[in-house]
């Protein structure tokens, strides 16, 4: 017998007792009476009686926190109108509309040290 037949029929043997074992797997997983699998815990949770001498915080309604609320975001809200707006002012002898720079005079060696340092 060669070598690939016995693989082949390894292999098949193996195949079926795999393909059996699911089967019984399958059939006592629908047989099997239906359990919860998760324990579910219940836990009493008893709230503390106040201590003497602590201070207690005054039960309030829900309108008055509502109006704490708008209290709190109306101190943050910032209302800008024209008159927070700042005008920019050019220095004299700028033309922005035409490009015009302001007269100066700058030494050529001011810009053939600029020319250098590349």
């Amino acid at each position: 017998m060669k070598s690939t037949e016995l693989k082949k029929m390894i292999k098949e043997a193996v195949k079926e007792a795999i393909q059996e074992e699911l089967k019984d797997i399958l059939l006592e997983a629908v047989r099997a009476p239906k359990a919860s699998s998760v324990a579910v815990m219940q836990e009493s949770i008893k709230p503390l009686p106040p201590q003497s001498g602590a201070p207690t915080q005054p039960s309030m309604t829900a309108e008055q926190k509502r109006a704490l609320y708008e209290q709190a975001l109306g101190e943050t809200t910032m209302n800008f109108n024209s008159s927070n707006v700042q005008t920019f002012r050019p220095q004299a002898g700028y033309d922005p509309a035409n490009g015009t720079l302001p007269a100066g005079e700058v030494d050529m060696s001011m810009i053939a040290g600029l020319m250098n340092k590349r």
